[in-house]
């Protein structure tokens, strides 16, 4: 059995060239590369894509042509005609409860409700939680108006 201490080599220094590290000086310094001070550096290589599952070319309008199937032109208007009444429909909810969350919010004065008489931080509380919900709706009503737009 081996018990002796086994003799510690020292690490090349290594160098940075942009993303690469390499640790031949030679190369470093023809290329310009700063040397690392500290610690040892681990790099590890991802994968590179095969040349078959690199991604579709883009076509002359901006989208991708995938290798799904067409869908006609009636089909597509009919899609988008779905979903502009889909997010009609949400905006007229979403304008609902806006409504409902400022009619509450009072701008910011909204009646004390039971123990909130006696117990301010309560009131304050509720009227920190009605501000949100304000907030929050009045975000969602600009968010579905956005979408909308998106479709014209």
């Amino acid at each position: 059995m081996l018990t002796g201490a086994l003799p510690v080599f020292a690490q090349d220094t290594i160098y940075r060239c942009g993303n690469e590290y390499i640790n031949n000086a030679a190369i470093a310094k023809q290329r310009g590369c700063a040397p690392l001070q500290g610690g040892n550096v681990t790099v590890i290589e991802g994968t590179r894509p095969s040349p078959a599952s690199t991604a579709p070319a883009p076509r002359g309008n901006g989208a991708v042509q995938g290798s799904g199937p067409r869908v006609d032109s009636t089909a597509q208007r009919q899609r988008d005609a779905d979903a502009r009444a889909t997010l009609e429909a949400e905006l007229r909810k979403a304008e609902e409860r806006l409504a409902e969350a400022q009619k509450a919010y009072a701008n910011g004065e909204p009646e004390k409700q039971g123990i909130e008489g006696r117990n301010h931080q309560r009131y304050l509380d509720r009227v920190a939680s009605l501000k949100d919900a304000v907030t929050r709706a009045e975000n969602d009503v600009a968010s579905i108006r956005r979408e909308l737009q998106r479709l014209n």
